[in-house]
Order: structure tokens, then C-alpha cells, then sequence
């Protein structure tokens, strides 16, 4: 389990992604960078992490599933994602 405060600091990244979109897209069409570079590093949507809602874990983060590879076979396995099974053969 990740610490809570990466989760955090991973939302308010998210928060300042939203609020400087629309900027950041005017700026880079009036291909303005020293205007862009003075903006927050945070806004930057590149900044963002995909993370696990359940565990926290960033790594071996699966995006069609939207949660860890570890979190993916617990809830596979309890039969809590529709349509996976357990290979057998």
C-alpha cells in the first residue's frame, strides 16, 4: 500500500491540471514557451501519475482495468471484474 500523502499530492496535480488546461492550450497555440514555462511544473499534465484507486501503486498500473496488477488478480480472482477468468488449460 503506497502512503496516503502520494495519493494526495497526486490529486493536486490533477486539480492544477484542470484549472491551467485551457491556458496552457493558448499558450502553446501562440507557440508562447517563456509564458508557458512560467506556469506552476505541476500544471503540466505530463506531471500526472496513474495510480491504483485501491492500493496506491503506480507501477504495474494496467489502464483498461484502471488498477495494479496485484489489485487486478485479487479482484479477478474473486470474480469482481466481469468477463476475467483464471486460465486453465
Amino acid at each position: 500500500m503506497a502512503k496516503k500523502s502520494w495519493s494526495e499530492r497526486n490529486k493536486k496535480r490533477m486539480a492544477l491540471v484542470k484549472k491551467y488546461a485551457a491556458k496552457r492550450a493558448e499558450l502553446k497555440a501562440k507557440h508562447d514557451y517563456a509564458a508557458l514555462a512560467k506556469l506552476p511544473r505541476n500544471s503540466s499534465p505530463v506531471r500526472v501519475v496513474n495510480r491504483c484507486p485501491i492500493s496506491g501503486r503506480r507501477h504495474g498500473y494496467f489502464r483498461k482495468f484502471n488498477c495494479s496488477r496485484l489489485t487486478f488478480r485479487e479482484l479477478a480472482l474473486q470474480g469482481l471484474i466481469p468477463g476475467v477468468t483464471k486460465a486453465s488449460w
